[in-house]
């Protein structure tokens, strides 16, 4: 693609894609879905005050200098955002991985920001498209962008690679995610790998947990390799002291050891989200100080493992995402907590296509392995026999009606479902 056609973006005061969020002087870019087609809003997006539009449908194309025609609007954005992260001689890390990316990469953003200024994907915006929108933001007060990729198909973090051109890079566990894409475990795990594969081909560095054996399984000794771990030796060695709930830890690293320290998330996956934030903090030379500060210091938000104590109850909220691996993790580390008596209330899983009502049955195996009283809400779960079942609803609507009723008091309650099952709205009533 001709450079020149990215002198528009420089020209202009940033870049839009949302008729509703325009800003003077922005670059409107045309961007297709399959329920919407953004160039029906070029004209209306000028009108707004955008500077010029991209598009890529000829018959919204008008010849009056404020428009661009290209072959495809997307892969224009993406063409961009490499075009201008090449101009900036910078770390680049990448993080995918089936669970824990998102706070990962909020972890390391904490940890690193004690020492440079960091541009870090805001939220999760992590596809084809987010990851462009990102790269975008760079100025040149940045010293270290974090870039989350995420996967639902085959080749996409070769895709998102090839756009960040990232430098460094983690995957931080490889489990059961976005089956319904993948069509089985084999091809989630050739879709992370390409993380390492682009790392390997491009002599980038890779940290990764040495406990985690897939991950010992795929990594190349050909890269430039950085480990955190508790059960194997490491270049981070961390201990987990305590979960009640919160987790309580120390971390040693060479001649340096920390204190104990007690944090403000929950679960033994955290634990190792934890020590990948302090691998970094190490590998780029945070003090080390203030690399436990920045971890103690960590309150997480948007149902990601929030503690939140009511009149009644302790509830732990993990409602933003569920997979098989992630709720095995949490019911894992939840079954560890001595609290008692301990209640869970788990939502269906989606995107597992065919192997749905396998993975529902595998969770409920681990509830009564783990002796753990469940709540469940979803047709997938509600399917599922067990004694540690307690009472099914079809919806969350129905489990709302049914807690209204209730006096569940002194309880630890785990919240785990996938987002659109919406369970957060329960802690009113616990």
């Amino acid at each position: 693609m001709d450079s020149s056609l990215f002198d528009i973006f420089y020209k202009s005061s940033g870049l839009c894609t949302d008729t509703r969020a325009i800003t003077k002087n922005c670059l409107f870019v045309c961007i297709k879905g399959d329920n919407f087609d953004g160039n029906k809003f070029a004209i209306q997006a000028l009108e707004k005050g955008a500077s010029n539009v991209i598009v890529d449908n000829v018959s919204f194309f008008k010849d009056n200098g404020k428009m661009t025609l290209v072959e495809n609007s997307v892969v224009y954005l993406q063409n961009l955002a490499t075009f201008h992260r090449r101009k900036f001689d910078i770390p680049v890390i990448a993080i995918t991985g089936s669970n824990g990316k998102t706070t990962t990469k909020e972890l390391i953003n904490a940890v690193l920001s004690k020492k440079y200024t960091v541009l870090a994907t805001a939220g999760n915006l992590n596809n084809h498209l987010g990851v462009p929108f990102t790269l975008l933001k760079l100025t040149h007060e940045h010293e270290i962008a974090i870039i989350e990729m995420g996967a639902n198909r085959p080749k996409d973090i070769e895709e998102l690679c090839s756009i960040a051109e990232p430098t460094h890079g983690m995957i931080t566990n490889i489990g059961k995610a976005h089956l319904e894409g993948f069509k089985s475990f084999e091809g989630v795990v050739t879709t992370k790998r390409e993380l390492y594969d682009y790392l390997k081909l491009n002599k980038g560095e890779v940290v990764y947990n040495a406990d985690d054996q897939i991950l010992n399984d795929i990594i190349s000794v050909e890269t430039k390799n950085f480990s955190y771990g508790t059960e194997k030796p490491s270049n981070i060695q961390g201990y987990l002291v305590d979960l009640k709930p919160f987790v309580q830890m120390k971390w040693h690293s060479g001649s340096y050891s920390s204190k104990v320290f007690k944090t403000q998330m929950v679960g033994k996956y955290n634990y190792y989200n934890f020590l990948a934030a302090i691998a970094f903090g190490v590998k780029f030379n945070v003090e080390n100080s203030n690399i436990s500060a920045a971890i103690m210091e960590y309150l997480p938000d948007n149902q990601r493992s929030q503690v939140k104590q009511t009149d009644r109850n302790t509830l732990i909220i993990d409602c933003y995402n569920a997979n098989p691996s992630s709720m095995m993790n949490a019911l894992e580390s939840f079954s560890m907590n001595e609290h008692e008596p301990k209640l869970v209330i788990l939502g269906d899983m989606a995107e597992l296509g065919d192997a749905s009502k396998v993975e529902h049955q595998n969770i409920v195996e681990l509830l009564e392995e783990k002796k753990l009283n469940a709540l469940v809400v979803g047709p997938f779960f509600s399917a599922c026999n067990s004694t540690m079942i307690k009472e099914k609803f079809n919806a969350t609507s129905d489990l709302e009606s049914y807690l209204k009723q209730s006096n569940i008091s002194n309880h630890l309650i785990l919240l785990k479902g996938s987002r659109s099952i919406g369970l957060e709205v329960l802690s009113q009533y616990l």
